[in-house]
């Protein structure tokens, strides 16, 4: 069943972005049948209410299948909150929520999700925690009693949390053998500086040091019901979602300090130019970026289809020019990266050493053209019919909806942004794509990444900068 739903998936996404991915209209048989008209995304019937603790509740009643989807998202939560000492943390905090609770432990959790014919668990981002469940309708009350023992009475027992740092460990060795990883994190460092959102990835240091006391302290800082949204989608009336969330979290109080708001990521920073080197290499792994926006300026939506325009496909420019007209890579691409505090430009590809040099121009060559030229009316037309439909594909079952709601609300973003998203994509003209490029992928603001062989790429980087070794 769950591999048939991944090839309707495919196939749907394929005729909604075929537009995108297809050869250019010229190059089409004549007789081919006109596209579809652009299908609206139906805009949800969200119910909602805050009880007494201040706990936001978001009711998205759903007809379809017997089942009822929750997501639980905390503010203040997640990386931005973990201390200089410990970057990554929030991964291992929230991986480790539905290990134990005071009540259960991981194989009974797990075992008693799977009777009410659903799964629990946990992620972090850059803002937050959020906190997902499903069940089967007739068993929505059992399901949430579950969520709110799990949000509320983690107990983060000694054997999980030590083997939780041992696979972190395993996995943290295997990235670090990847010059994208590397890469990623001199980039955040040049884009953020000391922010909170340049310490997202874990270290050998920050994974040792977690204790189950530590993990109960950040529990009791991070997790306040004034700070959180549950949102409920299915097959449930919103007078019995609100009578649950009630029943369920409608006593939790929360003592003591809360966590910070995340201060204001900065807007500019001095472009920097950064070498890491990789013995032998025989390719370059490059990122250019700076900082950006919120996902609340006024520029996101715009920002949105300028990046995808850019870098956010297959048939994007720069993965047009570098892999298919060039041959220098097997993909490259550029966008942006927004958070709640904050955001960002990257763009990026790994390339062969002896292109390494042309590979920059080009990036930056595609950033000018973005800037000093109106996108045609056909690639502006064919990129928002990708972007909307990728958007209406992903928001089409009920979890994903619930996902969308409380992922916007992280970010700043309002509950009618789910359905305000794809008219606004379609409003955006030519002439914001070319602003966004003037304001956010100026060459001259970029700060570069390289991770390679020096030796073998240093005459071709002169061009671009004094770049600085590091680790």
């Amino acid at each position: 069943m769950k591999t048939s739903m991944k090839l309707l998936a495919l196939a749907l996404c394929s005729a909604l972005s075929g537009a995108l991915f297809a050869a250019p209209a010229a190059d089409l048989p004549k007789d081919l049948p006109p596209y579809g008209a652009d299908k609206p995304l139906p805009i949800a019937q969200i119910e909602k209410r805050t009880l007494g603790n201040g706990l936001e509740v978001w009711v998205v009643p759903r007809d379809g299948m017997p089942r009822v989807d929750y997501v639980l998202a905390v503010r203040n939560a997640g990386f931005a909150a973990d201390a200089a000492d410990s970057p990554g943390f929030a991964s291992l905090f929230a991986g480790l929520l539905a290990e134990g609770t005071a009540q259960r432990d991981s194989r009974a959790i797990a075992e008693t999700a799977q009777s009410f014919g659903g799964s629990v668990g946990a992620s972090a981002s850059n803002d937050g925690v959020m906190v997902y469940a499903d069940a089967l309708t007739s068993h929505a009350a059992p399901m949430l009693a579950l969520m709110a023992e799990i949000v509320r009475t983690p107990s983060f027992p000694g054997s999980e949390v030590r083997l939780a740092q041992a696979n972190a460990l395993q996995a943290l060795k295997a990235a670090e053998a990847q010059p994208s990883f590397k890469a990623t994190r001199a980039l955040l460092a040049a884009t953020y500086g000391d922010h909170p959102y340049a310490r997202v990835q874990q270290t050998e240091a920050s994974i040792t040091g977690v204790t189950p006391a530590a993990l109960r302290e950040a529990h009791a800082l991070r997790f306040h019901p004034d700070r959180a949204l549950l949102v409920v989608t299915g097959r449930i009336a919103p007078a019995e979602a609100f009578r649950l969330a009630e029943a369920a979290f409608g006593d939790w109080k929360a003592g003591g300090a809360e966590a910070p708001d995340t201060p204001a990521a900065p807007r500019n920073a001095a472009p920097s130019r950064v070498l890491i080197q990789r013995d032998g290499s025989v390719q370059s792994t490059l990122r250019i970026g700076r900082p950006a926006i919120p996902a609340t300026d006024p520029d996101y939506v715009p920002a949105i289809l300028a990046g995808t325009v850019l870098g956010g496909g297959f048939s994007s420019r720069v993965n047009q020019n570098l892999r298919e007209d060039k041959g220098y890579t097997y993909g490259a691409s550029a966008g942006f990266a927004p958070s709640r505090a904050g955001g960002r430009v990257q763009a990026g590809a790994d390339v062969r050493n002896e292109v390494t040099g042309a590979s920059l121009k080009e990036f930056f060559s595609e950033f000018e053209r973005l800037a000093n030229e109106p996108v045609p009316e056909q690639e502006l037309l064919d990129t928002k019919r990708y972007v909307a439909g990728g958007y209406l594909i992903s928001n089409q079952l009920q979890g994903a909806v619930a996902a969308t709601l409380a992922s916007n609300w992280l970010v700043g973003l309002p509950s009618d942004f789910l359905a305000s998203y794809v008219p606004r994509i379609r409003e955006v003209k030519a002439e914001q794509v070319q602003a966004i490029a003037r304001k956010y992928f100026n060459p001259k603001d970029q700060s570069i990444v390289v991770v390679g062989d020096g030796p073998a790429i240093a005459e071709q980087l002169e061009p671009y900068g004094e770049f600085k070794a590091a680790e």
